[in-house]
């Protein structure tokens, strides 16, 4: 597993700066360019410093064709790459299919611009500590949960399914599939791949809530993330954007969703 050491060193860090922080009553200092260094402090900062910048610098693969979240109704292949790394992982971590994953344009904070992707691209691009949790929702949740992404931003960042939206603003038509083309059986009980965050009822899918038998993995995204680069890496490969048409909306569904009156 590819895992830079600088969370563990910012750790070392605040330890270090607590053990020497003077006792006794709290002051009020005014921050600026007045208040000299402290050496004792450089002394601990310098070389942590110096190995996080070491770690962060650190080539991971090369994206030729950069991997975008899309704007003004373009799809979200970033998200999609997020998406498929987590549902591969959640099938290799619970050893059962996952037929289903979700996470959340608004926790993908940056592009991923073509050329060599390093460590740092990833951290910017994915800042957050969240987790990946596999839930067991039924069919008809899942339709749900894909119907609440849409009217939310056009669609979340997904994997293992196919959404069309037909008709007019006022009478839309959703047609939503497995990625293979297959009906999706809202009787049938299915596994999710997803995010402690969207399952804590975060970002506004509550539909995910109600996923049932929660294994929390205890791995984040973006350590996948990295380990899916460097596997790519290793094997000589580069990153590629996956393909296009997991979402299908025409301009008068978007305008609709961005004027919030979309309703499915």
């Amino acid at each position: 597993m590819f895992k830079p050491s600088s969370a563990l060193l910012c750790a070392l860090l605040t330890l270090s700066l607590a053990a020497q922080a003077p006792t006794g009553k709290a002051q009020v200092l005014p921050l600026g360019p007045t208040i000299p260094d402290d050496p004792a402090f450089q002394k601990v900062i310098d070389p942590l410093a110096a190995e996080i910048k070491a770690s962060f610098d650190l080539p991971l693969v090369q994206a030729p064709q950069g991997l975008l979240r899309g704007r003004r109704g373009e799809e979200n292949l970033l998200g999609y790459w997020v998406a498929d790394v987590m549902r591969t992982a959640a099938q290799g971590i619970v050893g059962k299919p996952v037929r289903f994953a979700i996470t959340n344009a608004g926790g993908l904070r940056s592009n991923l611009r073509p050329g060599l992707l390093k460590v740092a691209d990833i951290f910017e691009m994915m800042p957050f500590e969240n987790e990946l949790v596999v839930v067991e929702l039924t069919g008809a949740e899942v339709i749900q949960v894909v119907k609440e992404g849409i009217v939310r931003r056009g669609g979340e960042p997904c994997s293992g399914v196919k959404a069309r939206v037909d008709g007019s603003p006022e009478q839309p038509v959703i047609v939503l599939t497995w990625e293979d083309g297959s009906a999706i059986d809202p009787a049938e009980t299915v596994r999710v791949a997803t995010t402690d965050y969207l399952y804590g009822g975060g970002d506004s899918i509550p539909t995910l809530r109600k996923g049932r038998k929660p294994f929390t993995t205890g791995i984040t995204l973006r350590q996948m993330l990295l380990d899916q680069c460097a596997a790519l890496a290793k094997a000589k490969q580069e990153l590629l954007p996956p393909a296009l048409g997991r979402y299908t909306l025409p301009v008068p569904i978007l305008e609709a969703i961005r004027d919030k009156k979309l309703k499915l």
